[in-house]
């Protein structure tokens, strides 16, 4: 079945392959809003030499160390990883059974991504300088010499890593176009947009999709305009194949205008085929790409999440997919391709009745994969073997040859390997397919790096040990599985964290916390804030509400447009269920969240106003106005899909703002935000605070130095956690005291 790969911001048509203007230049994969033409010019990375800034890392190692993104060399013995033990996320290398490790990128930027060449000589990454969202990609030699960028220098662009050559000899980058100046936007006779103070606080150019070439209020009177101007020509993503060394000229491979997003994330081994990652989220598919002509030869549905979906058999004549296309939970989907990359069909391989495929990892070969299902909110690894269409899996496949289709593509039997933690967040394939490396989180545990050789899950000399989880008196919780009832009878989930020593009968003051995304999910990981708010006598409920990831596309798809009044009230309705089962004290309620979950904070504490006590918000939008008016161009594609279109579901957007019902608050009000942050603009908690504060109610904001939407420096997170951990004992239990 094909994807439906309506763009649903201008009802524009799906992808197909579309030949140059009046027959000049090869076929190119069409812009879904609109065509650029074939002389459009493409910003091609270029190689910048940069210092070298590797060393040996001689300090004592930090106990409480996080370690993950892991990427293995050729021989499966080495892993480049990310690691924060010296304060920032920085790349380092070490080997799977040794101690000794090595930082290959000492500058302050927070790292990222990572993947080591096939051929071993090259390691490219993602930095994020300053900690913002625009990010950049670079490449190092294993032994730190030669570091030098390779796509995202100029100033306003941003590159994405994609994949590898199969030897090496390249990498994909996506690259965006750069923003322009701001007055490039407005014509001659556009009245100047609105102070700061009126409008969205954004260091840029203002985004209203489809909007008309005026600024409009909202008639809400002047401290409430919400400006919006004319969409600047939309940004256009290229996706390019990179020669490592700097000396090949960079391949254009595909380019798409006003896309969301777009990842290279296979090459055949011939070079014939590219599969591409695009789309916003919840509407995610797959193209696969004929290099020679950059034509789209087929396009499937795929699911949303980690966005490396697969890959390619040796001969290119299957293609292995994670997709939710026409299902309700994710599958391993194995796509038959002819040799000019044409569809032939698809047959589901490996499937799981009640939960999703998370993560999947194709082998080295692309004969064997790693897969990871997310049951209910746990991992479950396992190793299969993969069949190609027509061919046994140890068959030699000449290049470009068709599949005969006598025989199904087909998973082997499982082989589950048992976990020492609770998640998988990441597989990093080795020589030997027998013995991946692992990313793992856990309840008790820091994030860290596993090696499993047949199974056996050996933990990395230099990640954390599980003991080194507990500091200054900081004990992590095993948290206990929930599952809420809405007021509408869907069941929703989460985990309650107990805090140590409390009576099991004596209700508690507690915090629930709400996960960005929306479609993010709540899991059984150790969560720094979390541990600092229970050493403070405070428990935590975790909920998942609808919208949330790991419950199947029904779940996630719950909350769109109007269905998000239903996510407010199951917040709600988290929070009575935590009373009702004799764990939270209903006059000691606090709220908090990330993202959209503070988003969902300041319309909890607006659209029940009586049932907490106070509430934390970090990043989250106050007026989705404002918020489309200030985000990221592709983030504003995205969050369309989700939320509801700026210009045409604008009365609803309206009804769901915060700011709507701002006169309604009652709480306090603490807002945390990235200085940085152009996903969600600090404007976006600078106006709740300040009109909390005109209605004579207590109210901060922590705005983070050399931070986006994701607090990385280790400072800077422990600044976070005691200001929040701080206000919520202060308005929790100090004052449950006085009232007692």
């Amino acid at each position: 079945m094909a994807a439906d790969a309506r763009n649903p911001l201008t009802e524009a048509g799906p992808v197909t392959a579309a030949a140059a203007p009046n027959g000049a230049g090869p076929p190119r994969i069409p812009r879904p809003t609109a065509d650029v033409g074939a002389s459009a010019p493409h910003h091609a990375p270029e190689a910048l030499l940069l210092a070298d800034t590797s060393a040996p890392y001689g300090a004592p190692l930090e106990p409480a160390h996080g370690c993950w993104y892991p990427s293995a060399d050729p021989g499966g013995r080495h892993v480049a990883f990310v690691c924060d033990r010296a304060g920032v996320p920085q790349l380092w290398t070490g080997p799977v059974d040794g101690a000794e490790v090595h930082l290959l990128d000492a500058d302050p930027h927070p790292v990222t991504e990572v993947s080591w060449s096939p051929d071993g000589h090259w390691i490219a990454y993602t930095t994020a300088p300053g900690g913002g969202e625009l990010t950049r990609v670079l490449c190092v030699r294993p032994d730190g010499t030669g570091r030098h960028l390779l796509a995202g220098g100029e100033v306003g662009t941003s590159a994405l890593l994609g994949c590898w050559q199969h030897d090496g000899s390249a990498v994909a980058v996506t690259v965006t176009d750069p923003v322009p100046p701001r007055s490039a936007h407005a014509g001659p006779t556009a009245p100047e947009p609105p102070s700061a103070s009126e409008a969205a606080h954004r260091d840029g150019h203002a985004v209203l999709l489809d909007a008309p070439a005026s600024w409009r209020t909202a008639g809400r009177g002047p401290a409430d305009e919400v400006a919006s101007v004319q969409e600047p020509a939309p940004r256009t993503l290229s996706a390019y194949l990179v020669d490592p060394e700097g000396v090949g000229a960079p391949v254009l491979l595909a380019s798409e205008r006003g896309a969301s997003t777009l990842r290279v994330c296979d090459l055949s081994r011939d070079g014939r085929l590219a599969l591409l990652y695009r789309g916003p989220r919840g509407r995610r598919e797959a193209l696969v790409v004929r290099t020679r002509d950059r034509a789209v030869t087929c396009a499937l549905p795929v699911a949303d999440g980690d966005p490396w979906i697969g890959g390619f058999s040796p001969d290119a004549g299957t293609l292995w997919l994670r997709s939710d296309g026409g299902r309700e939970h994710a599958a391993l989907v194995a796509a038959r391709l002819d040799p000019q990359g044409q569809l032939l069909g698809t047959t589901v391989v490996a499937q799981r009745p009640d939960c999703d495929l998370e993560l999947l990892a194709l082998g080295r070969d692309a004969r064997r994969a790693v897969l990871v299902w997310n049951v209910r909110g746990v991992s479950e690894l396992e190793m299969v073997g993969l069949t190609a269409a027509g061919r046994g899996p140890d068959a030699s496949a000449s290049p470009g040859a068709a599949p005969s289709g006598t025989a199904p593509a087909s998973a082997g039997a499982a082989r589950t390997v048992t976990l020492p933690h609770e998640v998988v967040t990441r597989i990093a394939p080795t020589a030997d397919p027998d013995a991946p490396v692992v990313a793992l989180s856990g309840s008790r545990r820091h994030p860290g790096v596993w090696w499993l050789p047949h199974g056996l899950p050996l933990r990395t000399p230099w990640s954390s040990r599980d003991e080194d989880a507990a500091l200054a008196g900081r004990t992590p919780v095993r948290p206990l599985p929930m599952s809420p009832v809405a007021r509408d009878g869907l069941v929703l989930g989460g985990w309650y964290y107990r805090a140590p020593g409390r009576s099991p009968g004596e209700p508690a003051p507690c915090v629930l916390h709400l996960h960005g995304g929306p479609e993010e999910q709540e899991r059984p990981i150790l969560e720094p804030l979390y541990l600092e708010l229970l050493g403070r006598g405070l428990d935590v409920f975790a909920p998942n509400i609808r919208g949330s990831s790991g419950h199947g596309r029904s779940f996630v798809d719950a909350d769109l447009g109007a269905g998000r009044f239903g996510a407010i009230d199951d917040v709600a309705d988290c929070a009575a269920h935590a009373v009702v089962e004799g764990l939270a004290d209903p006059r000691r309620l606090a709220v908090m969240g990330r993202s959209y979950g503070g988003y969902l904070v300041m319309a909890s504490l607006v659209w029940h106003p009586e049932l907490f006590r106070t509430g934390v918000a970090v990043c989250g939008m106050s007026d989705f106005a404002t918020f489309f008016a200030g985000t990221e161009p592709w983030i504003a594609q995205s969050a369309a899909h989700k939320y509801g279109h700026p210009d045409r579901d604008r009365d609803l957007l309206r009804a769901l703002s915060p700011m709507s019902r701002i006169e309604a608050l009652r709480a306090p009000f603490l807002a945390v935000h990235g200085e940085h942050d152009t996903n969600v603009p600090p404007g976006e908690s600078e106006q709740f605070v300040r009109a909390a504060r005109e209605r004579g109610l207590e109210a901060e904001l922590l705005l983070l130095r050399h931070e986006g939407h994701d607090f990385r420096r280790a400072d800077n997170r422990r600044l976070f956690r005691r200001t929040a951990a701080d206000w919520m004992e202060r308005h929790l239990v100090d004052r449950g005291r006085e009232g007692a």
